[in-house]
C-alpha cells in the first residue's frame, strides 16, 4: 500500500507536466505502436528485396545503404524533419517551422493529425514512414553508386523534398490538405516521392557500364521473395495503422491492402506468363509490390470490391511502365518509378472515382465528400493536379540536390568504371552478402575439369572430387596443374585477368 501511494503521489505532478493522458485510449496507443514496429520491418524487407535483385558483387552494399539511411532518417527526423513537416504554428502550406525543433514540447497533446493518438506517437510512427521512403530511394545506388555520398544526399533530400511534401498532404496547414486532396498513406510523400526522386537519381548518376547491363538477373531470387513478404507483412501495419487507431477504418485498410496486392501479384505473373511461358517469381514479387504501393494512397478511402480494380490496374499499368525507362534511357536499375511513381499515381487517380464517405468516417472523426461513385466530380482535377505537383518537385529538387552533392569534392555519387566492373561490396564495403568461391555448378564433373573414365575417375568418390577442386586445366595444352587459394580468386572475382579457363 505505501509504495502504490508513493506512486501515486510521484506520478501525479509527472502527469501535470506532461499533460492529460487519460484522454487517450490504450488499446489506440498499443495499436500504433505495435504498426510503427511493423513499418519498421519494412526495412530489412528492403534490404532483402535489393539484395535478391541485384548482381552478388553489388548485394551487400545495398543492404548497407538502405541500413544507414535508416539511420540518417531518425537522426534527421528527431533533429528538425518532423517539425519541418508537421509544425502546428507554420501557416505557409508549403513546409513547417523550427517550434518543435529536436522534438521539442512534443509529448502527450494530440497529435497534429488525429485526436486518438498523442503527438510523440504520432511523431514516431511518421518517422517510420521517412525511413520506408529513404531506403526505397536507396535502390537507385544500384550497382555503381557510393555509399557514403549517398548518406549526404538522402539528409537533403530528405529535407528538402520529403519533408514539404509531407507538409503538403498531412499537415493541417498543407496546401494539398486544405485543398482536399485524397492520400490516405502517402501516395505523394512516400511512393512517388521515392519512385520519382529514383528516376531523378537514377539520370544524374549515369547508366552502368553497357557490359553490366548484359545478361543481367536477380541473383538470388529466394531473397526477393522473402523481402517481399517481408514488406507485405510490414505494409498490414503501414496502412492499417495510417487510421491512427484500433477502429473500423483500420479493418477496411488492412482488407483493401491484402486485395490490391493479391490481384497485383497475379495479373504481373499472368502478363509475363504471355511472353516468357514461365511463372517468374520475380513478376509475382512485383506485381505484389506494385499492389501494395497503389493501395496505400486508397486503401482507407475504398470499399474493397473497389480495391480489385486498383489491384488490377496496379498490376497491369506497373507492368507496361517498366518499359519507360528504356524510352527515357535512364538505367532504373530497380525499377523504382515503375513501381513505385506509377503504382502511386494509380492509387491517387482512383480515388478520385472510388473514395467513400462511408468507409473514410469508419475512424469515427473523418469525414470527405467521397469521389464518381458519390457524384463528387472534381475529385478528379484534384487528385491529378496533385500528382503534376508532386512529381514535377520531386524530379526538379532531387536532381538539383544530386548534382549539389555530386560536384563536392570527394562527394562523387558514382564509383569509377574500375570499381563497377569488380562491383560495389568490393570497393565499398570491404565484405560480401555471400562471400564463396564458386567455379562451376558442376564443379567436380569430370568434364568440366579434364577428367575421363578412362583414367579411372569416378564421379562421386570423395578422394577424387577433393583432387578435382583443386585442379583447373590449361586451356592450351591441356595440362593440368595445381592452382592456388589467389588463382582461384582471380577467375572468380575478376574473370577477364584469368590466365586459364575451363575448356
Amino acid at each position: 500500500m505505501e509504495s502504490r501511494h508513493a506512486l501515486t503521489s510521484f506520478s501525479s505532478p509527472l502527469r501535470r507536466q506532461l499533460g492529460d493522458t487519460s484522454q487517450f485510449d490504450r488499446g489506440d496507443v498499443s495499436f500504433i505502436v505495435v504498426a510503427g514496429a511493423m513499418v519498421s520491418f519494412m526495412v530489412p524487407g528492403l534490404a532483402f528485396l535489393y539484395s535478391g535483385l541485384s548482381r552478388r558483387k553489388s548485394a551487400l552494399s545495398l543492404i548497407w545503404a538502405v541500413a544507414a539511411s535508416n539511420a540518417v532518417v531518425i537522426f534527421q527526423w528527431y533533429f528538425w524533419g518532423y517539425t519541418l513537416a508537421f509544425s502546428s504554428t507554420a501557416t505557409n502550406g508549403f513546409i513547417g517551422n523550427l517550434k518543435s525543433f529536436g522534438l521539442k514540447d512534443v509529448e502527450a497533446d494530440p497529435s497534429p493529425a488525429t485526436p486518438l493518438i498523442p503527438e510523440i506517437l504520432y511523431s514516431f510512427f511518421q518517422m517510420e514512414f521517412a525511413c520506408v521512403t529513404a531506403g526505397i530511394l536507396m535502390g537507385g545506388l544500384a550497382e555503381r553508386g557510393r555509399v557514403l555520398p549517398a548518406m549526404v544526399f538522402i539528409f537533403c533530400w530528405m529535407t528538402l523534398v520529403y519533408c514539404p511534401l509531407a507538409c503538403w498532404i498531412w499537415a493541417t496547414h498543407g496546401w494539398a490538405f486544405k485543398w482536399g486532396v485524397l492520400d490516405f498513406a502517402g501516395g505523394g510523400p512516400v511512393e512517388i516521392g521515392s519512385g520519382v526522386a529514383g528516376l531523378a537519381y537514377s539520370w544524374v548518376i549515369g547508366r552502368r557500364n553497357e557490359r553490366e547491363l548484359l545478361n543481367f538477373r536477380p541473383h538470388n531470387v529466394s531473397l526477393v521473395g522473402l523481402g517481399t513478404f517481408m514488406l507485405w507483412f510490414g505494409w498490414i501495419g503501414f496502412n492499417g495503422g495510417s487510421a491512427f487507431g484500433a477502429n473500423l477504418r483500420a479493418i477496411f485498410a488492412i482488407w483493401n491492402t491484402m486485395l490490391a496486392a493479391s490481384f497485383g501479384g497475379m495479373v504481373w505473373c499472368l502478363l509475363d506468363f504471355r511472353i516468357e511461358r514461365r511463372w517468374s517469381m520475380v513478376g509475382f514479387c512485383s506485381g505484389t509490390i506494385a499492389g501494395l504501393v497503389a493501395a496505400t494512397p486508397s486503401s482507407g478511402f475504398l470499399r474493397p470490391w473497389s480495391s480489385v480494380i486498383v489491384g488490377i490496374l496496379a498490376g497491369a499499368l506497373c507492368n507496361f511502365a517498366t518499359k519507360i525507362k528504356f524510352l527515357l534511357r535512364i538505367d532504373d536499375a530497380l525499377d523504382l518509378f515503375a513501381e513505385h511513381a506509377v503504382g502511386g499515381i494509380v492509387g491517387l487517380l482512383m480515388n478520385a472515382f472510388f473514395a467513400s464517405s462511408r468507409i473514410t468516417a469508419a475512424d469515427g472523426i473523418s469525414s470527405v465528400a467521397g469521389g464518381w461513385v458519390e457524384h463528387n466530380w472534381k475529385q478528379l482535377y484534384i487528385q491529378f493536379a496533385y500528382v503534376v505537383a508532386t512529381c514535377a518537385y520531386t524530379f526538379v529538387v532531387t536532381a538539383l540536390v544530386a548534382k549539389a552533392v555530386d560536384s563536392i569534392p570527394g562527394l562523387s555519387l558514382r564509383s569509377t568504371p574500375e570499381g563497377e566492373m569488380l562491383g560495389m561490396d568490393e570497393t565499398e564495403i570491404g565484405e560480401f552478402a555471400t562471400d564463396y568461391i564458386e567455379l562451376r555448378r558442376d564443379v567436380a564433373d569430370c568434364s568440366t575439369f579434364g577428367f575421363s573414365r578412362a583414367n579411372g575417375y569416378k564421379s562421386g568418390d570423395p578422394e577424387n572430387e577433393r583432387h578435382a577442386q583443386n585442379i583447373i586445366p590449361d586451356r592450351d595444352t591441356n595440362d593440368t596443374r595445381s592452382v592456388s587459394q589467389q588463382d582461384l580468386e582471380t577467375i572468380t572475382e575478376k574473370p577477364e585477368n584469368r590466365s586459364t579457363t575451363p575448356s
